[in-house]
């Protein structure tokens, strides 16, 4: 899937809303650990059965919503092999109820490194005469900071496969001008990264106009947003930290064209947590989670028109 048909998708739903799947113990219901728990022990395998539970029925709840999900692998790799397993598990079953799939890693390393990361995501992996697909994803977020021997690997996916990478270039935590805001000749850094990630996607435009290579721009800088989607117009940018990190759908509007396009709002907690508002146990979690999902939509209908 490309960002040509990730774009499509938002405009069929009017939705640019992408859900993280974040999961950790503390913030899922009860009944589903207790469940998981009772079935598997107090086990890493029994927590991680819990993850599947939660994210495959909020992936059940939220698909006539929500046109695409993240899965922030942290969560699942600190379960070690059985959290990994259930990542490549909730990946598949993403894509089968129609969800563009962008995996969470922001990779990062040297070529040959870089290399086994974009087979190991985007292709399959050997073993003997048998090769076996480990994620079933169209996206990745990819940290550029290492320059183009660190993101060439991933380009021949994106060009043959319609795959993406989402270059890190103004991240929505507050620490991040620290490195990202500083300096370079006549540019500031995340503006350089951007310069890269056109250059590395010149010859990646789809009909949309977008190229294969986007771009992570946070909802906590509004001003910084509207200055690079004036300039980089044809960079399609995931925008994290709506909802809890403070990000607002005012804020996220200039992330957009003037045709509602070229963007989709990540948020993580503010959806797959919003059961914890109301101070129950969780048992309706799914219906929090469909009520947030819907009055983000709405909030950023307020301000982004869906041509």
């Amino acid at each position: 899937m490309s960002i040509d048909v990730l774009q499509e998708r938002i405009r069929k739903l009017k939705s640019p809303i992408m859900v993280g799947l974040d999961p950790y113990l503390p913030i899922l219901p009860r009944h589903i650990v207790r469940d998981a728990f009772d079935e598997y022990g107090q086990t890493l395998r029994g927590a991680a059965e819990a993850y599947y539970r939660f994210c495959t029925e909020l992936l059940d709840r939220l698909s006539p919503i929500v046109p695409a999900v993240k899965l922030q692998s942290a969560c699942f790799e600190a379960l070690g092999a059985d959290g990994i397993n259930q990542m490549q598990r909730i990946s598949k079953y993403a894509k089968e109820l129609g969800y563009y799939v962008l995996m969470d890693s922001m990779r990062g390393d040297v070529g040959s490194v870089a290399e086994i990361y974009a087979q190991a995501v985007f292709g399959s992996v050997s073993v003997g005469e048998t090769a076996y697909q480990l994620y079933d994803c169209d996206g990745l977020t990819v940290n550029g900071y290492l320059g183009s021997d660190g993101i060439k690997p991933f380009l021949p996916y994106c060009k043959h496969d319609g795959k993406n990478v989402f270059i890190l270039l103004k991240t929505s935590n507050k620490s991040s001008r620290e490195v990202q805001d500083l300096l370079s000749g006549d540019r500031v850094v995340y503006t350089a990264m951007a310069d890269l990630a056109m250059r590395w996607g010149s010859d990646l435009f789809g009909k949309n106009g977008y190229s294969e290579i986007g771009a992570v721009v946070g909802a906590t800088f509004p001003q910084t947003m509207k200055l690079l989607r004036e300039k980089y117009d044809r960079l399609f940018f995931v925008v994290p930290g709506y909802g809890a990190q403070g990000g607002t759908a005012k804020n996220v509007q200039f992330a957009f064209d003037r045709f509602g396009h070229g963007a989709i709002v990540s948020a993580s907690r503010s959806i797959i947590c919003a059961w914890q508002k109301d101070g129950g146990d969780g048992e309706n979690y799914l219906d929090c989670a469909e009520e947030a999902a819907l009055k983000m939509k709405a909030d950023i209908g307020k301000y982004v028109v869906i041509l």
